[in-house]
């Protein structure tokens, strides 16, 4: 079941971020009192009465020609067409501007849920400047102020009330993955090589109403479904030129993947974009295989491949588990490799693990390597149990989670990755203190 995409969208300066920041609890985006500082969208996740979705932040967009301004309104563009719930925030000190007229512009040519909320309405302060908004004809203004916090509860209250609790629907044992990546590193082309191997039946069902390319197929007796996130409807080209990547359509992708490849052009190398967009999976704690495209471009000697794997090891420290494959979509090679890859991935992703044993692991690592001094203390892990998969996530009972140094935590990920197949797959590390 994919989360609901809310995008925060207005004019520079506005307070875009502040609410942002609001509504996670965190000062996860820069605020700063300089128009223009939010050019990238920003992601994070938001729960509120118990309905969860995916919030983004946007770049102001004005009339102005400020530095970077056509790519903040091609990035703002993006958010209002991928996502499903809008919210548009103005400044009600300042009133209606020529900008907040603009954006106006924008979401009349959008059907769907548009919230309007006046930042910087304190309580009893300014309250009045509400109404001026209701001359943008987007309906009923919330007065918030993210400054202070006021108003943030009625605007999620306005956001959830949009969304409907949906039936998640269980894909009956078929391995779903996705190709994400910057543009140009050959997603589209690798599926086209995926879906053309020898023994591989199409579904004639193509393509679904959130937007992305699914393809259903049978490979070898096993079911698949990929998830292609390359091209934009109509302006596709347009944002494909400009050099960022379209991260609320792969966010969706990746959310209704189990698996995630990270496509690599082999020919460029590792760019920090690859890396800006691989966020978006290890957040959601997905399987990742990392594929190198493009290998027959690529000057080889015997060593060159073991060479790429170190350097990947080097830039992705925190994917150490992560499998690398080199193929070559459009000579169609080593396609296997990645299916090789798949299969034994999404085993480890369901991987569940016996309590029995995992108390036995959890024994033997402490008995050869105790804990650090740390806080005060040792921890202690007292027992534990894998309650969830996907990823496998496992309850560390402790003595006192303060005790725990992040290198023993580490080391404990990297006992449990000797001892049974987790390949690909992130270990959800858990801790609970004795009392809680």
């Amino acid at each position: 079941m994919s989360r609901k995409i809310v995008a925060i969208v207005g004019s520079p300066n506005v307070g875009k971020s502040t609410i942002f920041n609001r509504m996670i609890g965190d000062r996860h985006a820069i605020v700063d009192d300089e128009a223009g500082i939010t050019r990238d969208r920003l992601y994070a996740t938001c729960s509120w009465q118990g309905k969860t979705f995916s919030l983004v932040d946007t770049g102001g967009v004005e009339i102005a020609n400020a530095p970077f301004q056509q790519q903040i309104r091609m990035q703002a563009e993006i958010a209002i067409d991928e996502a499903d719930i809008i919210v548009f925030v103005v400044d009600g000190q300042v009133g209606i501007t020529s900008d907040d007229r603009l954006v106006a512009k924008m979401l009349f040519k959008v059907k769907k849920p548009i919230i309007l909320a006046v930042n910087k309405i304190d309580e009893g302060l300014h309250s009045s400047n509400a109404q001026e908004f209701y001359g943008l004809g987007l309906g009923e203004p919330i007065p918030v102020s993210g400054a202070h916090g006021v108003g943030i509860g009625d605007l999620l209250n306005r956001i959830v009330s949009k969304i409907e609790i949906e039936d998640e629907v269980k894909e009956d044992d078929r391995i779903t993955f996705s190709l994400i990546g910057r543009p140009n590193v050959g997603k589209s082309s690798l599926v086209n090589a995926i879906l053309n191997q020898e023994r591989v039946i199409v579904s004639d069902i193509s393509g679904t109403t959130r937007d992305s390319i699914d393809t259903p197929f049978t490979r070898n007796g096993k079911d698949y479904l990929v998830i292609d996130t390359a091209g934009l409807k109509k302006r596709g080209k347009i944002y494909e030129s400009i050099d960022k990547y379209s991260a609320i359509r792969a966010l969706k992708a990746i959310e209704r993947s189990e698996i995630v490849l990270l496509v690599i052009d082999g020919n460029e190398g590792i760019r920090d974009q690859d890396k800006h967009v691989l966020e978006y999976a290890t957040h959601l704690h997905k399987a990742i295989i990392i594929v190198v495209n493009k290998w027959d471009l690529v000057n080889k000697d015997q060593n060159t491949m073991q060479e790429f794997v170190k350097l990947v090891r080097k830039e992705y420290k925190f994917l150490d588990y992560a499998p690398v494959c080199f193929v070559s979509a459009k000579n169609k090679s080593r396609i296997n490799t990645i299916f090789d890859e798949l299969d034994k991935v999404y085993e480890a992703y369901h991987t569940r693990i016996s309590t029995s044993l995992l108390n036995q692991v959890m024994q033997d690592a402490q008995m050869m390597n105790q804990s650090p001094d740390f806080n005060g203390g040792r921890v202690k892990i007292l027992y534990a149990t894998q309650v969830a998969i996907c990823p496998p996530t496992i309850v560390l009972h402790v003595n006192n989670k303060d005790f725990m140094h992040f290198s023993y935590l580490r080391y404990i990920e990297n006992r449990l990755r000797d001892t049974f197949n987790f390949d690909g797959t992130p270990i959800n590390l858990v801790m609970k203190a004795r009392r809680e």
